[in-house]
């Protein structure tokens, strides 16, 4: 049974946004890597903690088990002036998870589907 973590903001803490649809995608997500035998666990950022508290909670986590795959969420990656923090996020798994898949996903409900492929690729290597 593969463990997943994936890292992403609390969608209920991003200012002028609606959260309903990421965390309905988020719920589903959940529901499906359940559904193929996967266990996630879920690193969600406050979005008003983008400082070193963000970083120290991901490291926590990072740190308490092994996981087959790290799946870095779409907000973090795409987001205008994020730039930095994936680069961090990308660094931390790399440094903290080094035999872990990095996956990356387009939405929350798709993100069974990336750790897959990022799970066959860690396969084939």
């Amino acid at each position: 049974m593969p463990n997943i973590l994936a890292i992403g903001f609390d969608p209920y803490t991003i200012p002028g946004f609606d959260p309903a649809p990421v965390a309905a995608g988020i719920e589903q997500g959940s529901k499906a890597f359940a559904e193929l035998g996967m266990t996630q666990d879920l690193v969600l950022i406050d979005f008003a903690e983008l400082d070193g508290r963000a970083q120290a909670k991901i490291v926590e986590r990072l740190k308490q088990k092994q996981y087959d795959a790290v799946l870095v969420g779409g907000g973090i990656r795409k987001g205008t002036g994020l730039l930095e923090l994936f680069q961090t996020v990308v660094n931390l798994v790399h440094w903290h998870q080094p035999d872990a898949a990095i996956a990356f996903n387009d939405s929350p409900a798709d993100s069974p589907d990336w750790a897959l492929k990022a799970l066959e690729q860690r396969r084939r290597r």
